[in-house]
């Protein structure tokens, strides 16, 4: 898959089913391309920042070569939905009217087992890193949001992360958080090689990588009806929470192979 990042957009043509393992109600549709989608909606719970985390968590996964289904941009027609029989999805279907988010669905995954399916130290570690990087508090034994595909791990749902926005004050503290939260990460035990994942991806996310993943973040899901600030003032937040947090990396490594030592 390309490295760079870019989105295509596809329009929703058919609501197939709802996923309700999530309190989002995410559903399986299909779109003007043909291909299945597990799509997310910006009418759902957390609207917008959900679908900003999950934008800007998945892309990171991607630069940093992990395996993640593709992201697109999904536009929902305003007619969309109306034939909808149940009142609550007809409801969040028009009431996510525009563009929303949607990965591509890996037909015949099955739920990451850690019982089942043993993850080496490398990338182990490297997911773990992520993880703790983008504060991503959603990759626990109770829900591992991972999916073994062709014999490989690829990770899903990103859109509790970054979670310092829905209070959205103070967000260099938050930046510079040690994330205790990691101790409670599925893949931790075998997370052995913080340092060299930290080494790693730091000559990886460039600051002007962070910034063409931030950029992708589209218009309308900037525009708050809670604050004043302007769009390009949010975007530039959320690039310099992560600048921040890369700078700082060192706080959340120390404080991910300190639980890790409590485990093993």
């Amino acid at each position: 898959m390309e490295n760079n990042p870019h989105l295509r957009t596809v329009n929703v043509t058919r609501y197939i089913s709802p996923l309700r393992e999530g309190g989002s109600l995410p559903a399986l549709a299909e779109a003007d391309d043909d291909f299945k989608y597990v799509l997310k909606f910006k009418g759902a719970g957390h609207g917008v920042k959900a679908l900003i985390a999950e934008l800007i968590g998945g892309e990171i996964a991607r630069v940093l070569k992990l395996q993640i289904p593709e992201l697109v941009y999904a536009n929902l027609d305003e007619a969309f939905g109306r034939t909808e029989a149940d009142e609550e999805i007809q409801d969040l279907l028009q009431g996510s009217q525009g563009l929303n988010l949607a990965l591509h669905f890996l037909s015949g995954a099955i739920n990451y087992d850690p019982v089942v399916t043993v993850v080496d130290a490398k990338l182990a570690s490297q997911i773990v890193w992520l993880d703790a990087f983008i504060t991503n508090v959603d990759r626990t034994f109770r829900n591992t949001n991972m999916l073994v595909w062709h014999k490989e791990l690829w990770l899903i749902d990103h859109g509790a992360c970054l979670y310092f926005h829905h209070s959205w004050s103070n967000w260099e503290k938050h930046a510079r958080s040690p994330f205790a939260l990691i101790k409670d990460h599925v893949l931790l035990p075998q997370a052995s090689m913080l340092q060299e994942a930290d080494t790693l991806f730091k000559s990886i996310l460039t600051p002007d990588k962070l910034q063409s993943i931030v950029n992708l973040i589209p218009l309308e899901w900037l525009e708050w009806q809670e604050t004043d600030e302007s769009p390009e003032a949010i975007r530039e937040v959320y690039l310099q929470f992560l600048l921040t947090r890369l700078t700082y990396s060192e706080i959340f490594i120390n404080e991910a192979q300190n639980a890790r030592e409590t485990l093993i």
